[in-house]
């Protein structure tokens, strides 16, 4: 028998629970090691035996159901506490939903103002440039869309005549 397998049914065997066959006897006179080991967990468990756990003070439950009320009657501090309030959550959900859509839409052109008009108008890009040719295409979006869904129906017509 092996040192590790007496080691796995070490703790049963100091807790009583398990009697030890001949082949583990012999191994335990003849490894020190292993013996100082069941020693040691048969100490422990005399040990674990005798420890009472320690009875807890009468008045402990009265303490602990004040402390509760008490905590449960504070009021909550932080932002946080604003959101155990359902009408708070709700209309700060909706202004945080029109924030984004207006951040959204003044990113997409919806919402532009003079402001804008007048500085894209004051910047002219030379022809030929990056920035002229990212202007022309922003001015023509709309019309290379219609170029798209042309491309896309003939494509479609070209499928259907050549089966």
């Amino acid at each position: 028998m092996t040192c590790k397998q007496i080691r796995e049914k070490m703790p049963d065997v100091a807790a009583g629970l398990a009697g030890t066959t001949s082949e583990e006897t012999r191994h335990l006179a003849t490894c020190a090691s292993c013996a100082g080991e069941l020693e040691e967990f048969r100490r422990t468990m005399a040990l674990l035996d005798e420890w009472q756990a320690p009875e807890p003070s009468p008045y402990f439950d009265i303490r602990l159901q004040a402390r509760l009320r008490e905590e449960i009657s504070r009021p909550q501090a932080g932002w946080l506490a604003w959101f155990r309030h359902p009408v708070l959550a709700s209309a700060f959900t909706v202004l945080m939903g029109l924030g984004i859509a207006l951040f959204v839409a003044d990113h997409h052109g919806a919402f532009t103002t003079q402001d804008d008009s007048i500085v894209a108008a004051d910047i002219q890009a030379q022809p030929g440039t990056a920035v002229s040719d990212l202007q022309t295409l922003e001015k023509n979006h709309d019309m290379l869309a219609d170029f798209d869904l042309l491309d896309d129906l003939q494509v479609q017509n070209n499928v259907t005549a050549n089966p």
